[in-house]
């Protein structure tokens, strides 16, 4: 396909994704329909970025997906993606979200690391990552899906922004030299009844390798990680479907508990 088709392509996969958002009506995959790599997918995210950001919209962070095996196994892929994280995505520990803000939305409970100061690769290591990381809060991803069903392949969740949906942040941070955090643990629970466990090493065995990960991957986009920016590593756990009136909460061991509920 000559550029001009691809740029065509790409923009009207970005307008069927944008307008899915906004009308709370799923697509159908799109690898379904067309044959997508991962650098178009990258191209189609990048497309409704900017025109987030046009909107006024302002970037906190990113979130990294599929660092853990189980689910690379499942997508047949052997790294992980990203997607980007803005300002009207985060949610206060507790308060309701609205179901009608959502498609489809699961819950993955995860660490959520914020930047000290700016990160960018190439070269990037786990040393330089944990020196540049300010500490680490209790988090809850909601993920969400444009794709009908989650019938997603790799090409899919990228172009739509690695499933991001909202984010809710606990209010305890800690230093990450104060932690291991390959065995730091986290229980979930839903209405009180727990219903999953999980340990930082499910995200590539350390999480902060996908901090390392994330900054090596947008040097080679030209971009980086910024002071104050949120980095969400990926689950410990598997994702969790969201029903009418959920409340959730997910127990960290030593960073204390963070909560969301959701609408009737």
């Amino acid at each position: 396909m000559e550029n001009g088709s691809r740029y065509r392509l790409h923009q009207g996969l970005a307008d069927e994704l944008w307008e899915a958002e906004r009308s709370g009506v799923a697509i159908d995959p799109l690898t379904s329909r067309h044959e997508l790599d991962i650098t178009d997918a990258y191209a189609v995210q990048t497309r409704n970025v900017e025109r987030k950001l046009a909107e006024g919209a302002r970037v906190v962070g990113r979130k990294v997906g599929l660092t853990s095996r189980p689910m690379q196994q499942v997508l047949g892929v052997d790294e992980p993606d990203y997607g980007v994280l803005f300002d009207d995505m985060v949610v206060e520990d507790g308060d309701e979200i609205p179901l009608s803000r959502l498609l489809q939305p699961r819950v993955e409970a995860e660490l959520a690391f914020v930047m000290e100061r700016d990160l960018a690769g190439p070269g990037v290591t786990t040393g330089t990552a944990l020196a540049a990381v300010a500490g680490v809060l209790p988090s809850i991803e909601v993920v969400d899906s444009r794709v009908a069903d989650w019938k997603i392949k790799l090409v899919d969740t990228v172009a739509d922004n690695a499933s991001c949906g909202l984010l809710v942040l606990g209010g305890r941070m800690r230093r990450v030299h104060e932690l291991d955090l390959r065995l730091l643990g986290v229980v979930v629970r839903r209405g009180g009844e727990v219903i999953d466990t999980g340990a930082g090493a499910a995200a590539l065995g350390n999480p902060i390798r996908c901090v390392a990960w994330l900054a090596n991957k947008l040097a080679s986009f030209g971009a980086g990680l910024k002071a104050g920016d949120v980095v969400l590593p990926g689950a410990v756990h598997r994702m969790v479907p969201v029903q009418p009136g959920d409340v959730f909460r997910a127990d960290f061991a030593h960073l204390g508990a963070v909560t969301t509920r959701f609408s009737a």
